[in-house]
């Protein structure tokens, strides 16, 4: 368990949209530049903007928490703007950049935060929020050099989903080896149905898998040798085998056609679980909130396990891919800091963390969260019995090589990049970005 919760200490996977008494904005344009409120006068309110990313269950408990807090707090209003997850990070970007960012913002701690951290963009809240009601691993995602830059609200892991109805119908076990899954992959081709169901368009899906197959190969430290510049680089042999060992089922028809092209947020890949036409997904435990929301009566055939072992790899099946998210962070040129951490209390407070993991099977970043929901409980059980826990790499790496990571993954899945190829434009770029 030290391990994972090291490594989620260089980490990079919310939160509001409004319902009845809350005033929601639509979404930011990339080029947009909101207003950033003046001091209120006597009488007016004081307005907070949040950007966040969540959707169903999630965004309907936290609706709820906005709510009652303008009702604590009658001289503020909330101005929340939901964005889709795809196009969040530009937006983010672009309006940081241009000195006008939200009041509060979500992130996804780690490196994607540190860079806005390195560039005097976001609040320093040491000692105005209390960090010990967060587990460890949550908290240490955003804090850099002993200071804290923002709150944990949930953590995210990457199981397996499968559909239990087609396993039982064809007679099949959720796999402990890849030659175990590799074998469920032949028999649901026999039987036209689609293995995995992937949509890759925005190129992080198809990174969950990569992770899986690099550790499954490499063993837990794989990434953070290659990330620290201690060991094994990029380039190292475990990653092409991961990528030959990707195309190889990419060529046995493992994914549903056009992959590459397809959008997770319009939800086509989950569409082909709900309709029966795929038997699995790799995704992160958000899935859940999507499945309550789009298609409630599929629930009771979704079921989940993890990624099997490789023979020979030297990554175990309780190795996990996962991060913190969201994580909620105050922008260092609000007018009202002391209103906007008030309200990331709130929406960080372990009554909002009990309701999400009951409601929508969210891990919480809280400490003292009872879990009975099933899958809260199977994903809490998955992390409770960790021996390691491996960063989403989009949100560890700098942004620079997290894109190129994103890129040749996005290739190596195409089979128009070899991964040798891929990666040694990966150990290239290192070299240059990763200067210790």
């Amino acid at each position: 368990m030290k391990k994972w919760i090291a490594m989620l200490c260089v980490c990079a996977l919310f939160v509001i949209s409004a319902c009845s008494g809350t005033k929601t904005a639509a979404p930011a344009a990339p080029d947009s530049k909101p207003t950033q409120p003046a001091p209120a006068a006597a009488g007016e309110k004081k307005k907070l903007s949040l950007w966040y990313i969540e959707t169903g269950k999630r965004k309907e408990l936290i609706e709820a928490t906005i709510q009652q807090f303008m009702k604590d707090h009658p001289d503020v209003e909330v101005e929340a703007v939901q964005i889709p997850n795809d196009p969040y990070k530009t937006k983010l970007t672009v309006a940081m950049g241009g000195g006008n960012p939200p009041d509060i913002f979500h992130s996804w701690g780690g490196g994607w935060l540190k860079q806005f951290v390195s560039a005097n963009q976001v609040l320093d809240l040491t000692g105005k929020i209390s960090t010990d009601t967060f587990i460890p691993a949550g908290i240490s995602s955003a804090t850099f050099d002993n200071k804290v830059y923002g709150a944990p609200v949930a953590l995210s892991l990457v199981p397996v989903y499968y559909n239990k109805e087609i396993f039982a119908k064809y007679n099949l076990q959720p796999p402990q080896t890849y030659d175990e899954l590799m074998t469920i992959v032949e028999k649901l081709k026999k039987e036209n149905i689609i293995p995995f169901a992937l949509a890759n368009k925005t190129k992080w899906p198809a990174a969950l898998l990569f992770m899986y197959y690099a550790n499954r190969l490499g063993g837990s430290e794989i990434f953070n040798e290659a990330f620290e510049r201690k060991g094994r680089t990029f380039d190292d042999e475990s990653y092409i085998k991961a990528g030959d060992m990707i195309q190889e089922l990419v060529k046995a028809g493992g994914f549903n056609p056009g992959f590459n092209g397809i959008q997770y947020d319009a939800g086509n890949s989950r569409q082909l679980m709900y309709t029966g036409k795929a038997a699995m997904e790799v995704q992160t435990s958000s899935y859940i909130n999507n499945v309550r929301t789009e298609a409630p009566d599929f629930e009771k055939k979704l079921g989940m396990f993890p990624f099997p072992t490789i023979n020979g790899g030297k990554g175990k099946i309780t190795d996990v891919v996962g991060g913190v998210s969201p994580v909620l962070s105050v922008s260092s040129k609000t007018k009202y800091p002391n209103e906007s951490i008030e309200l990331i209390k709130a929406l960080t407070s372990k009554e909002l963390g009990q309701k999400l993991a009951d409601q929508a099977g969210t891990i919480s970043a809280q400490k003292g969260i009872t879990y009975t929901d099933a899958f809260a409980k199977q994903l809490n059980d998955m992390l409770s019995s960790a021996t390691s826990l491996q960063t989403f790499y989009d949100q560890t790496l700098p942004s620079e090589l997290a894109e190129l990571h994103k890129d040749t993954t996005q290739n190596i899945f195409g089979q128009s990049m070899t991964p040798a190829e891929a990666a040694k434009q990966m150990e290239a770029k290192a070299k240059e970005v990763l200067k210790k």
